[in-house]
């Protein structure tokens, strides 16, 4: 049903809105399944998935290029470049090598389409002329990886970011594993460079002790605006905007937040960027910003925040030709688009529909985006000025075959009174009889569930099972103080509005007291270890990626200044990350638990699910470690994808399906 969001992966009520349109889909999902005839979701179909993203228009508004990601393979997962009719449809693939392609980029005048590419060593830039037609050729080459790029306003030169390569006495030391390296210092950061179009010359543009991550050019093609850092050791949220001078390099300091800083764009003239940014220091970029520049990039004054009154969480975003902004912004369960700017303030987009995200603007007003729900899958859309959006892609049409689960909201109030949102699954074949009920919570905790297909929950839904998706205290789409509500304190509230939820299933008859599972990746993981730390009433658990011991996971996780913002450091403050990390209290635990683990997972490391399972079995708790070799936090390999979900539903079918009792300790639940 519903896609998990997360920083690791990320108020009050839904809006009247959001409830209307979750009724409207059910009602429509209800009448498709009762006109056609559809199969049973199984965990080789739910992997079998196109993904849609970066939707780019041609100059004159005519074309729209996009990626095409295709289902996983069992090694690696392939992406190509598709172009459509903005507006007749009718989409073609336009790159098919054995390789991937992505991130497609138009030159000014339209003639040629740049791209990244891993055809070679590396992943390189590749122009591909759209008049003449062709394969693309490599602009750049080598073993190291280009990171970004933009077109020069002239067509004349590219800027990229790629770091250096390897010298030749390094690679002799790596074939003799003569290959001993200092953390931090030997780290490669990306570069800005340039790269002319006609003769291939490039050169690198800002020293390698600063790490760039986004680039545009600016008007006048004399200076680049850049995101980056000149302390990329640094476990903080140390990010810049730099405008850089494009013949030799200096930076100058545009803009230095005291928090996460998310995407950049400029205005179409030049005289304001817009970016991403944390309302105060964390824990995510939530609000839409602008920065007002001069014609050389510098600032000309403080950057303002547009959406402080909206309050809610901002995606995609993309400038109109007349200095406005169009905003992907999450309102609960959905997304919606707002046309903002800073006379008019933020004002919702009708029309824009099914949950809009990576969005693209052409020069008459046209939007493209890409929209799903929880019954159907990723699909391009445009939608015309005052029209309503038109479906461009048809490229997963096999979903329209498979029966799927529509969500029903559902609301409550938590033991203090706090409203949280959630939705449930019903299986089809649900009578009158309570149901055994699995809870799934999402990644983050500045996550949260969607409106998009989650097939965690179809596929237990399918096996007779309810499945609820409580977006609790912490989720983002609720406004800031909502997101800030379990800052120091997970494991307490955001676990009691779990809890809340459940029982108010068993209240309104839906849930069997008797027969509840608990599972999540991620923060969800982690949930579902303290869940069964804390109470014996879960009768199986699933977690995946989670974190035991959040001092251990501190110590060795990737960006560790997402659990500062929560807890500060634990060098300091260990009390506060020991009474939150559910390894305290394994002693209390006995509900059989299945443990999944990427073993390349930099985010949520191996060892705190090991630390979790050895603990588990010292106190004799039923428990499997499942370990996957070369996964990081989110799964690429086929074979894993499918061998995940089969053990997710065959656990919970197992030890909740029909007693609920194989497995456990005996003991008395609280």
């Amino acid at each position: 049903m519903l896609h998990r969001l997360g920083a690791r992966s990320r108020h009050p009520a839904l809006t009247r809105a959001s409830a209307a349109a979750l009724l409207l889909v059910a009602s429509a999902g209800t009448a498709l399944a009762q006109a056609t005839s559809l199969h049973a979701l199984t965990p080789e179909q739910a992997v079998e998935m196109r993904r849609i993203s970066n939707p780019v228009f041609s100059p004159d508004g005519a074309r729209i290029a996009f990626v095409v990601t295709e289902p996983p393979g069992d090694s690696t997962t392939l992406h190509h470049i598709w172009i459509v009719d903005a507006a007749r449809g009718e989409p073609r693939q336009l790159t098919w090598s054995a390789h991937s392609e992505d991130s497609p980029r138009w030159s000014p005048d339209g003639h040629t389409l740049a791209f990244l590419s891993d055809r070679d060593q590396g992943r390189q830039l590749y122009t591909l002329p759209m008049d003449e037609g062709g394969e693309g050729r490599p602009l750049t080459k080598g073993r190291s990886a280009v990171r970004a790029f933009d077109w020069s306003h002239d067509g004349q030169r590219i800027a990229f970011l790629a770091a250096d390569e390897k010298t030749d006495a390094e690679r002799k030391r790596e074939r003799e594993r003569d290959d001993a390296r200092v953390a931090d210092r030997d780290d490669r950061n990306s570069r800005l460079r340039i790269v002319d179009v006609a003769t291939g010359v490039q050169r690198a543009l800002t020293p390698p002790d600063v790490d760039i991550t986004a680039v545009e050019w600016l008007p006048d093609d004399r200076h680049l605006l850049v995101l980056g850092t000149d302390q990329p050791a640094s476990d903080d949220w140390k990010d810049k905007l730099y405008v850089v001078d494009a013949s030799d390099g200096t930076l100058r300091v545009v803009l230095e937040p005291h928090g996460p800083l998310g995407g950049m764009q400029l205005a179409p003239d030049g005289h304001a960027v817009a970016f991403t940014g944390a309302r105060v220091d964390g824990p995510t970029p939530h609000d839409l910003f602008v920065l007002p520049l001069h014609a050389d990039g510098t600032a000309a004054g403080a950057a303002r925040n547009l959406t402080a009154s909206l309050d809610r969480d901002v995606g995609d975003f993309a400038w109109t030709s007349d200095g406005r902004l169009i905003a992907s912004v999450r309102e609960g369960f959905h997304h919606v688009l707002y046309a903002i700017d800073e006379r008019h303030g933020a004002q919702l987009l009708r029309g824009a529909e099914p949950n809009p995200s990576n969005i693209a603007v052409s020069g008459n007003g046209t939007i493209a985006f890409t929209g799903e729900t929880a019954t159907s899958p990723t699909e391009l859309y445009v939608l015309a000025r005052d029209g309503a959006a038109r479906k461009a892609t048809a490229l997963n049409a096999a979903w329209n075959d498979v029966a799927l689960v529509t969500p029903e909201p559902i609301h409550y109030r938590s033991f203090d009174g706090v409203e949280i949102e959630g939705a449930l699954l019903r299986p089809k074949s649900a009578g009158a009889a309570r149901l055994p009920l699995i809870v799934l919570v999402h990644g983050g905790p500045a996550g949260a569930w969607s409106d998009a297909i989650e097939a965690w929950g179809q596929l237990l839904a399918e096996r007779g099972f309810a499945v609820f998706y409580p977006n609790i205290r912490g989720s983002v789409g609720y406004g800031q103080r909502f997101l800030e509500m379990n800052r120091a304190d997970w494991g307490g509230k955001d676990f009691k509005d779990v809890m809340a939820g459940v029982d108010t299933l068993i209240k309104r008859g839906v849930a069997d007291p008797d027969r509840l599972g608990i599972g999540g990746w991620s923060y969800g993981g982690y949930m579902s270890e303290w869940a069964i730390t804390q109470t014996n009433r879960f009768k199986a658990a699933v977690t995946g990626a989670g974190m035991a011991n959040l001092i251990s996971e501190f110590g060795t996780e990737r960006g560790p200044a997402y659990d500062r913002w929560y807890f500060k450091l634990p060098y300091e403050n260990a009390k506060e990350f020991l009474e939150s990390s559910p390894f305290m209290y394994l002693k209390n635990a006995h509900t059989p638990t299945l443990i999944l683990q990427g073993l390349d997972d930099t985010t949520d490391p191996p060892g705190q699910s090991r630390e979790l399972y050895r603990g588990l079995k010292f106190y004799g708790v039923t428990a499997e470690l499942v370990e996957y070799p070369r996964e990081e936090h989110g799964f690429r390999e086929r074979k894993h994808l499918v061998d995940r979900l089969h053990r997710i539903v065959d656990w919970f079918d197992r030890y909740v399906g029909t007693t609920g009792t194989v497995g456990t300790r005996s003991q008395s639940s609280p």
